[in-house]
């Protein structure tokens, strides 16, 4: 079994959902377009997955950490970004979540523009033959939400900050972009280009 050095062996698998998994040396994964997979959560892997992928020549390693794992017959140094081998070809259509409505609502209420304590409303009440829909949902706060109820937009005043439409997923991939993670290595910086002006 691969020993890392440097590091203790108290060790988490997913790194989207908890930070302090971070330091335990996550690998970017590109896909063979050298574009992440996703941006919003990032797509990384534990050390261990990027490690058995480029065991299993189903990766390219692009980029490395210093810090090494040693089984008995190998010595490796831990990948920080790799690509696959084999395109992933993306989805056509975007999932109807309620993470992918945030997202491409840019974590708003689009009544009042708040961010946090977020939920979704119909824009059209359900109670008045709206659907749950792309076109008919929204990201709210909680106050909005609470005050619209099932009243129209005109009767509570309210106006849409932009119409609700379904998005196609490079535009949601781009979305995700503005909202980079707390923890960015370096290696990763020329992969991403979290909307930085390049210079002329």
């Amino acid at each position: 079994m691969a020993v890392l050095e440097n590091s203790n062996n108290d060790f988490r698998s997913d790194f989207t959902r908890e930070p302090a998994g971070l330091r335990h040396f996550p690998a970017l994964v590109l896909n063979a377009d050298y574009r992440p997979l996703s941006y919003y959560p990032l797509s990384l892997w534990p050390w261990q997955d990027a490690v058995k992928a480029a065991f299993l020549d189903r990766v390219t390693i692009v980029s490395e950490y210093e810090e090494v794992v040693r089984s008995p017959t190998t010595t490796i140094r831990i990948p920080s970004v790799v690509v696959l081998k084999d395109y992933v070809k993306p989805q056509r259509k975007v999932a109807f979540t309620r993470f992918n409505l945030f997202l491409r609502d840019e974590f708003m209420c689009q009544y009042c523009g708040s961010k946090g304590d977020l939920t979704f409303d119909h824009v059209v009440p359900r109670a008045r033959g709206g659907v749950t829909s792309w076109e008919n949902v929204v990201a709210a706060c909680g106050r909005c939400n609470l005050r619209k109820g099932s009243r129209s937009l005109k009767q509570v005043g309210f106006t849409l900050r932009k119409p609700p439409r379904q998005p196609a997923t490079g535009e949601l991939m781009n979305l995700g972009r503005k909202f980079p993670p707390n923890y960015l290595h370096e290696s990763w910086m020329d992969f991403l280009y979290w909307d930085a002006e390049l210079e002329a």
